[in-house]
C-alpha cells in the first residue's frame, strides 16, 4: 500500500486527478471506478480542468459508480445519478453509453446485481477504482461486518452512515435506509484502488485501513490485501498515523523509472 500525505484536500484532490489523468493517457478506453461524497469533488473539478484545457479525452473511458441509494430515482437530486452528472459528467466529453451507475429503483436487486457483475467482467474488469472511506471504515457502502469476499449486493446502512448523510437532506428521516453497493470482493478485483480522506473526522479510519488489523469491521481494511492500493490523505486525516515520516520518505524517494 501506498500512502501518500498532503498538505491540504486541494493538494490532495490535485494529485489524485493526476493519478487518473495518468492512466487515461496510458489507457485511452480505461475502465474507471467512481465514489460519490464531498470527497471526491475536488478531484472531479480538477479533472473538468483537465478536460476544458485539453489534457484529458474522455470519450473511450468506461465507468462504474459504487453505489446508489435504494428508493431514489436518478432525477432525485441526492441520488447519486444526479450527483456525477452535476459534478462531473455534465461536464466533460464522456459517452453516456459508457456510463454505469447502480440503479436504486431495480424490480429484482438480485437479479440486477448480478447484471452489474457481469457488465464489469464484460467491460474487462475496472481498471482504477476510486474509493473514500466513512466514518466507520466501509468502503462503498460496505457496512461493518460485511464479509470481505462480497459482491454487488442491496445493503442496510447503519445508523451512523445515516446521520453522516443527513447533512445532505433537510432531515435524517429522509435519508434511504438502503443502498445497492459494489461488495468489497467487487472492489478488490479492481487492478489499482485509489483511496481519498481528509479531515479530522477520517483520521481515526484512516489509521484502521492502513495500520490496523484487516477486519470485516472495517471493510476498508481489505486494501491492506490489495497489490496496488494508493491513499492520498491529507494532513488531517493522516494525523493518527505512527509511521508519517516513513510514508513521506517512500514517496519522496519513489522510483521513477
Amino acid at each position: 500500500m501506498q500512502v501518500i500525505i498532503k498538505e491540504n484536500y486541494d493538494e490532495m484532490s490535485k494529485e489524485a486527478a493526476q493519478i487518473i489523468r495518468d492512466a487515461i493517457h496510458l489507457k485511452p478506453n480505461l475502465v474507471l471506478g467512481l465514489a460519490t461524497g464531498s470527497t471526491p469533488v475536488g478531484t472531479y473539478k480538477e479533472l473538468i480542468r483537465m478536460y476544458e484545457e485539453g489534457e484529458l479525452d474522455f470519450s473511450k473511458v468506461v465507468t462504474f459508480n459504487l453505489d446508489e441509494y435504494v428508493g431514489l430515482p436518478p432525477n432525485h437530486d441526492q441520488s447519486y445519478h444526479y450527483f456525477m452528472h452535476d459534478k462531473l459528467f455534465n461536464h466533460i466529453n464522456i459517452n453516456p453509453a459508457n456510463v454505469h451507475i447502480p440503479s436504486g429503483i431495480a424490480k429484482d436487486f438480485a437479479k440486477y446485481c448480478q447484471w452489474y457483475e457481469d457488465e464489469i467482467k464484460k467491460a474487462g474488469g475496472i481498471d482504477l477504482q476510486v474509493l473514500g472511506i466513512g466514518s466507520d471504515g466501509h468502503i462503498g457502502f460496505n457496512e461493518p461486518g460485511t464479509s470481505l469476499a462480497s459482491r454487488t449486493s442491496l445493503v442496510t446502512l447503519t445508523e451512523e452512515t445515516i446521520r453522516d448523510n443527513s447533512r445532505f437532506f433537510e432531515k435524517e428521516e429522509d435519508v434511504p435506509r438502503f443502498a445497492i453497493t459494489m461488495g468489497v470482493g467487487t472492489i478488490m478485483e479492481a487492478k489499482c484502488c485509489l483511496l481519498l480522506a481528509n479531515g479530522e473526522k477520517k483520521a481515526d479510519p484512516v489509521s484502521v485501513l492502513v495500520e490496523g488489523p484487516i477486519t470485516s469491521q472495517v471493510t476498508a481494511s481489505a486494501l491492506q490485501m490489495h497489490p496496488n492500493a494508493i491513499v492520498i490523505v491529507d494532513k488531517a486525516a493522516a494525523s493518527k498515523l505512527k509511521r508519517v515520516d516513513y510514508y513521506k520518505w517512500a514517496y519522496e524517494n519513489r522510483p521513477r523509472f
